[in-house]
């Protein structure tokens, strides 16, 4: 039972917590209600069983346990018992929720995190901390800050939404694009964790890829707008490859070296489907524009069969809109692919040379491969080990590991 209830919490208390915070409309009260909910489950389940529906019950118990709480810190406020029965009386339908309800809540909070009240930051790390569940430190390493800087960001969020009453719902019609962007962004860092886990021994985290293309789906059934039908492509593009990106033994397989038979057909169909129809809209933004490369990297039936010319086009035109020290090493590798390994690595040296990217494990893993390509093998070992000393992944930490045992071999 113990299992089964864990199960159910990590599947499912981010949803239960939405729905929570709706009802009550404290993010702190809606926190300890969820966990009290899980605890009573914990006592009551063994005994009469797990109830038909999970999630209602855990809403129905949670919103009890809060209104509960507020009446017995009434002994010292009075104005807390006013509040509860308030409470009472306005969330007693949570005893009728279905599954839909509760579903839709998690995008409601999504847009109720990245109200225009917020400063940016604070709309990311708000709703990737109370709808997604990331920790504080997994945030924090998103944002390259300090964990005790995320929480109090975190903290001032969630006060200035209490403070100033931001309603809990879903924005109407000609407030949805101008906050649509936020929401992407939001939805694509909690893909990006998911599929390639920013720490720790697991390369991805499946839960919280799955639960973004979820949240993606949603939103393009809200607001069909281009970039949201990109960014569910990208994430459906890069999900289809999960299953080839690692070993049985957990271990990191590069896209050059990957069974191509087990990618997912069905995903790959469905996202290539989805940056076509965003792409003929004419508006070619960042989201579409990584949809397509995926989609011509989905296409290739092997590395070399690929399309490089039109990726490092595409690459190009994604500099212009979100110009960006990442994409400019995406392009590099691309132009290395097309033109050769002393392009590209020239390409690499000029973007590690400002600075940009010294911190970045990616960049210096990719000059010490193009170095390997081009003979270079000093270079090559001084590259492994830079980017061994900034990779904070295990899975990726063992593959630089072995590059570099390979070369002394």
């Amino acid at each position: 039972m113990r299992e089964r209830v864990e199960h159910i919490y990590r599947a499912e208390s981010r949803r239960i917590f939405a729905t929570l915070v709706g009802l009550l409309g404290d993010f702190d009260l809606a926190e300890d209600a969820l966990h009290d909910a899980f605890r009573v489950a914990m006592e009551q389940w063994p005994r009469d069983g797990v109830p038909t529906n999970p999630r209602a019950w855990l809403v129905s118990t949670g919103r009890f346990k809060a209104i509960d709480a507020l009446r017995r810190r009434a002994r010292f406020n009075a104005l807390m018992a006013d509040i509860a029965d308030r409470l009472d009386r306005e969330t007693s339908v949570a005893v009728g929720l279905n599954d839909e309800d509760i579903a839709d809540d998690r995008l409601r909070l999504i847009f109720t995190c990245c109200h225009p009240a917020l400063s940016p930051e604070a709309r990311v790390a708000l709703t990737l901390r109370e709808v997604c569940g990331l920790s504080t430190e997994e945030i924090a390493k998103a944002f390259l800050t300090s964990p005790p800087t995320l929480a109090q960001r975190i903290v001032r969020a969630k006060a200035k939404i209490r403070d100033a009453g931001i309603p809990y719902e879903e924005p109407s019609g000609d407030e949805l694009p101008e906050r649509l962007n936020t929401v992407l962004q939001v939805i694509y860092l909690v893909f990006n964790e998911g599929y390639s886990a920013s720490a720790g021994e697991s390369l991805t985290r499946p839960d919280l890829s799955g639960e973004a293309i979820r949240l993606g789906r949603l939103l393009v059934e809200l607001l069909p707008e281009p970039e949201a039908e990109g960014l569910l492509a990208l994430m459906l593009l890069h999900e289809s490859r999960r299953a080839a990106r690692a070993s049985p033994e957990g271990d990191l397989i590069l896209l050059e070296d990957q069974d191509r038979s087990l990618w997912n057909q069905e995903m790959i169909a469905e996202g290539t489907a989805l940056a076509q129809r965003a792409l003929s809209s004419g508006e070619f933004g960042l989201y579409t524009l990584q949809a397509a490369i995926a989609a011509l990297h989905a296409a290739a039936p092997t590395v070399s069969d690929t399309d490089w010319t039109q990726i490092v086009s595409l690459y190009d035109m994604l500099a212009q809109v979100a110009p960006s020290p990442v994409i400019e090493t995406n392009r590099a590798v691309a132009v290395a692919m097309r033109d050769g390994p002393a392009a590209g690595l020239a390409l690499i040296d000029a973007i590690l040379a400002r600075g940009d990217l010294a911190n970045y494990h990616l960049a210096h893993a990719a000059r010490a491969d193009l170095c390997l390509r081009l003979g270079r093998m000093a270079e090559a070992r001084a590259s492994y080990e830079q980017a061994l000393t900034l990779a904070q992944q295990e899975p990726e930490r063992r593959f630089l590991e072995r590059r570099l045992a390979n070369l002394e071999a």
